[in-house]
C-alpha cells in the first residue's frame, strides 16, 4: 500500500509538471499566459484564427453541456451521455482547465462527477441509453478521469476517481476477447477494432497515471491487432475477418495505440502508419473514410502528431484549415452522423494537440 502511495504521489507531480510546463511554454488559448512585449505565446501552426476557432467550440460545449454535467448530443446512432462527456472533457483538459482551474473549470468538474455518478458496481462506466453500445463510453470516461487524475486537488475527489478507475480496469480486463480484444459490451465475448482501441488507449492513460494495469493484457490487446493486420498494412474490423478488408480508420487508432505502447518501430506500426498516408484524405469526403470522417481524424491527427515533426507539419495545416472551414456559426462541427458535440469534441482535441497538454498525446 505504501509503495502505491508513493507511486500515485509520484504520478501527481509528473502530471503538475507536466500541466505547468504545457501552460508555461506553449500558451493555452482563452487561458495562455502573456509573454514578452504582452504577447501571446502560441505553438507553431496555431494563429489567432485558430484560436478563435477554438475558442468558439470551448463555447458551444459550455453552453450545451446538461446541469448535470453530461451532454446529451444525439445523431442517427442515438444517444450517448457517457461517451459524450468523455470526449468532451478531454477536449476541455487539452485547453488547460481543471476542476478549479481555467474558464472552464466548472463544466469540467461537472463532467467529472456525472461520470464518477455513472460508474456502476460492476465497474462499468455507462448510462441506461448506452446499453447495447457501453464499451465505447467506458474507454471514453476512463480516458478522461485518468488524464483528471493527476490535475485534481482535492485528495478526496482522487480517492473517488481512482477507485472508479480500479473498477472500470477489471471490468475491462475481464471482459477481454479470447483473441484479445473487445466488442460493444462487456458481456459479449466478441471482438472488432475500433471498441479495442478505445480500451487499450484507456489502459494506457490509467497505467501512465500511476494505477495498476496487467501488462498480459495490454500484451493480449497488442497481439490482437497484430492479428488484425492485413498485407496492405491496414486493420481489419475483426482479427477473425480474414476475408474483410482493411479499415482506415481503425488503423489510424491501432497506430497510436502502438505509439503508446512505446512501439513505433515495430515493423507493423511503420507499415500501418504507410496505409494511413496512402488512404486517409483531408476533403470533405475523406477519402476511404466515408461516414467516420471525425473519427478517423481523431486517431490520424494524433498518430501524425506522435510519429515527429516532419509528419505533423504535413498533416495539421491542411487539416486545420478544412476543420475551420467547416466550423459552423455556433462555434460546432457536426461530427459524421453522431453529432455536434461528438465532433465538436474531436476538432477540438486535433487542434489543440500542439498545446501537448495532456499526457497521452504528448510526444
Amino acid at each position: 500500500m505504501r509503495n502505491d502511495k508513493h507511486s500515485s504521489r509520484a504520478s501527481r507531480r509528473r502530471w503538475l509538471v507536466w500541466l505547468i510546463a504545457g501552460w508555461a511554454v506553449m500558451g493555452l488559448g482563452a487561458n495562455a499566459p502573456v509573454g514578452q512585449e504582452g504577447v501571446r505565446v502560441r505553438p507553431a501552426g496555431v494563429d489567432e484564427r485558430t484560436e478563435r476557432a477554438i475558442q468558439r467550440g470551448l463555447e458551444y460545449l459550455a453552453r450545451s453541456q446538461d446541469r448535470n454535467g453530461a451532454w446529451f448530443s444525439a445523431g442517427t446512432y442515438g444517444t450517448y451521455p457517457v461517451a459524450m462527456t468523455g470526449l468532451a472533457g478531454v477536449a476541455l483538459l487539452m485547453n488547460g482547465n481543471t476542476t478549479t482551474e481555467g474558464n472552464y473549470a466548472e463544466q469540467v468538474d461537472r463532467a467529472a462527477r456525472f461520470l464518477v455518478s455513472a460508474s456502476e458496481p460492476s465497474g462499468l462506466i455507462s448510462s441506461s441509453s448506452e446499453s447495447s453500445r457501453s464499451m465505447h463510453g467506458h474507454g471514453f470516461a476512463m480516458l478522461f478521469l485518468s488524464q483528471l487524475l493527476g490535475m485534481e486537488e482535492s485528495a478526496q475527489r482522487r480517492e473517488q476517481i481512482t477507485e472508479v478507475l480500479r473498477r472500470g480496469i477489471a471490468l475491462t480486463a475481464r471482459s477481454q476477447s479470447a483473441d484479445g480484444g473487445w466488442l460493444y459490451t462487456p458481456d459479449s465475448h466478441g471482438d472488432e477494432g475500433s471498441v479495442t482501441v478505445t480500451q487499450v488507449q484507456a489502459l494506457r492513460s490509467c497505467r501512465n497515471a500511476g494505477l495498476a494495469v496487467s501488462k498480459e493484457v495490454i500484451d493480449h490487446a497488442m497481439g490482437y491487432l497484430d492479428k488484425s493486420m492485413r498485407p496492405d498494412g491496414g486493420i481489419a474490423y475483426t482479427a477473425r475477418d480474414t476475408g474483410g478488408g482493411s479499415r482506415p480508420p481503425i488503423t489510424a487508432a491501432a497506430v497510436v495505440c502502438w505509439y503508446n505502447a512505446g512501439l513505433s518501430d515495430s515493423p507493423n506500426a511503420i507499415k500501418a502508419l504507410h496505409y494511413c498516408k496512402e488512404n486517409i484524405g483531408f476533403g470533405p469526403s475523406g477519402a476511404g473514410v466515408s461516414g467516420h470522417y471525425f473519427y478517423a481524424h481523431l486517431y490520424y491527427a494524433q498518430a501524425m502528431y506522435l510519429s515527429g515533426e516532419e509528419n505533423w507539419n504535413r498533416y495539421f495545416p491542411k487539416m486545420r484549415d478544412y476543420l475551420l472551414s467547416i466550423q459552423s456559426e455556433d462555434g460546432s462541427w457536426q461530427g459524421d452522423s453522431v453529432g455536434r458535440v461528438y465532433g465538436t469534441a474531436i476538432a477540438l482535441i486535433i487542434l489543440q494537440l500542439p498545446y501537448q497538454t495532456i499526457p497521452i498525446m504528448q510526444r
